[in-house]
């Protein structure tokens, strides 16, 4: 019997990339091969690139050389969002057997045996702008994790002067909620007790539809599924948190209280020569209101620092903005221009020097408000979900709180995908320390596959059911018991 054959993966970027990964993963499981490390030796080894800054490019084209350099003879696949607005750069990298933009990855398997005997690179790579409907590419499991990202939403029409990714991605495209909380319910039932709802512009979900559906009705959908204990939702913008949404983050104990609320700045004036959909008043107003009917809700977001033109004074006035705000953490970015985007060829190109020095006073910034926002709930109890082994040989396990405070305990593997009522006992700049405080609630074990019965949502203020989807069939091939990227 031949050897089986193996594939390893690496990924760049975003929430919506992890799940790009999985989701061909699944099919090379499928297809009997055995999924390695990236350092391993492996058959194929894929890419999954990212470009949404002239560094993610640099860091893409670095670990493709790496993977030829490592494994000539093996088939190196490039994927993803720098293989969709610049193929002819990747495929011209010696060593490459495949590229593959960001549609027709279903046929990746197909595409890497090809490529295993071809004297040239072989293309995939389409038009993304004739791209109408959401690619289906369902996921099994995530190795190595117990929480999953679920994508439901693919591409940006909003054309933001430092981003390229609606060249990448396409126009908006939603995922039928069917198909939504069907894979929902097998991740449950595999022992997935969180799902984090991604997309690249996770906010439009449902447009595409004429709001056929919405992000929140499909939040509530995804709450009655028995198993689902908590519902995360990546980034959103503040034009996003309808009040229906807004009403679940205040009510219902299975949607985490925590947004990654998008900023980018806190300068009005760079807002607008960043092109943005909002003011830097319209995201105070929804904070404002977050913040009155869900007083302990988790805030995050992202900030770009040293756009092109911006002037100390408007650093200063985002620095403010950001600690008014009081977020519970931030992701800090020096600008890196993008070839292609109107940011990179803007005037008044910020140096290197004062980048640097900016990006180190908002990072500052960022770890005192982490504090400080962690310093509110010391002595409080909170619910944990275990996620990893932080330290076996001393015992330590990690997970979140549902507003999303890192926390570290007491705990072997038993209390591993555990929630976990924890008190609160010590503050640390990166993680809290905590003890358990009650009984933990069990991991969910592995339980046979659910009947999937028809879909309903519940009509806010009413508890009355709608129907979503009457006598639905499986969309997808069910897996045959195959065993199973922040911001």
């Amino acid at each position: 019997m031949a050897d089986t054959k193996r594939v390893a993966v690496t990924t760049l970027g975003c929430k919506v990339n992890q799940y790009d990964s999985e989701a061909m993963l699944a099919r090379f499981r499928r297809a009997g091969y055995e999924v390695v490390p990236f350092d391993d030796p492996a058959d194929v080894y894929i890419v999954n690139t990212c470009t949404v800054t002239g560094r993610g490019a640099a860091k893409s084209r670095q670990l493709i050389r790496n993977a030829v350099r490592r494994s000539p003879l093996s088939v190196v696949a490039v994927a993803g969002c720098y293989t969709q607005t610049d193929p002819d750069e990747v495929v011209s990298i010696p060593g490459v057997s495949l590229i593959i933009g960001n549609q027709d990855r279903d046929r990746v398997v197909d595409l890497c045996e090809q490529a295993a005997g071809a004297p040239e690179p072989i293309r995939a790579v389409n038009n993304i702008w004739q791209a109408r409907e959401f690619e289906e590419m369902p996921v099994d499991t995530f190795m190595g994790h117990t929480r999953a990202v679920v994508k439901i939403q693919e591409g940006c029409n909003i054309f933001c002067t430092f981003c390229i990714i609606p060249f990448a991605r396409g126009k908006p495209r939603s995922r039928r909620p069917e198909s939504v909380v069907e894979e929902c319910r097998r991740l449950a039932a595999d022992g997935f007790r969180e799902v984090v709802l991604t997309g690249i512009h996770l906010g439009s979900y449902g447009k595409d539809y004429k709001n056929e559906f919405t992000l929140a009705e499909v939040v509530e959908t995804i709450a009655h599924i028995d198993g689902i204990d908590r519902i995360r939702l990546s980034s959103l913008e503040p034009k996003h948190v309808s009040e229906h949404l807004m009403h679940l983050l205040e009510s219902n104990p299975k949607v985490c209280r925590h947004l990654h609320l998008s900023l980018q700045s806190g300068s009005q004036t760079v807002l607008e020569r960043m092109k943005r959909a909002y003011t830097a008043q319209e995201y105070r107003e929804v904070v404002q209101e977050l913040r009155r009917r869900i007083p302990d809700i988790g805030l995050t977001t992202d900030v770009i620092v040293g756009f092109p033109g911006e002037t100390e004074a408007e650093h200063q006035e985002s620095m403010a903005f950001i600690r008014e705000m009081g977020f519970g953490r931030l992701h800090v970015f020096p600008f890196s221009p993008r070839k292609g985007t109107p940011a990179a060829t803007m005037p008044n190109q910020i140096t290197k020097a004062v980048k640097e020095r900016r990006t180190h006073e908002m990072i500052a910034l960022g770890r005192e408000l982490t504090l400080s926002f962690a310093r509110r709930f010391q002595g409080q109890t909170l619910t944990v979900l275990t996620e990893e082994e932080a330290d076996t040989e001393a015992g330590w396990l990690e997970g979140y709180t549902d507003n999303y405070i890192r926390v570290r305990l007491q705990g072997g593997d038993e209390l591993k995908n555990c929630i976990i009522p924890v008190r609160i006992t010590e503050i640390e700049e990166d993680v809290c320390h905590g003890e358990m405080a009650g009984q933990p609630e069990g991991p969910r074990r592995r339980i046979d596959r659910p009947t999937f019965l028809p879909l309903t949502a519940v009509q806010p203020g009413t508890g009355q059911p709608v129907i979503l989807a009457k006598d639905l069939e499986l969309a997808v091939a069910m897996p045959t018991g195959e065993d199973e990227p922040e911001e």
